[in-house]
């Protein structure tokens, strides 16, 4: 398995030029977050890896706090597409 970001990029960009919205980087982020999970399961051991997963999971959660705050509707839109906070 591996993660493809410029797939991710191309889904959540706001225009063509886009690399860097709030959006692209928590899709990017939850990508990242979800690769490493599946690392965990095999790889129990690796805790420095685990130290940089729960960096991004609070990079995400602030970022997802600030798009909360600026757009409501494109964070819930996203919150539904990531299928995040059930």
């Amino acid at each position: 398995m591996s993660f493809d970001k410029q797939a991710v990029v191309r889904k959540f960009r706001r225009h063509d030029t886009d690399s860097g919205s709030a959006q692209v980087q928590i899709a990017v982020l939850t990508g990242r977050i979800n690769y490493l999970t599946d690392h965990f399961r095999t790889h129990s051991k690796d805790h420095h890896g685990r130290h940089g997963l729960l960096a991004m999971v609070s990079r995400r959660r602030r970022l997802l706090g600030y798009l909360r705050r600026v757009d409501v509707v494109g964070y819930r839109k996203l919150i539904e597409e990531l299928g995040l906070r059930h």
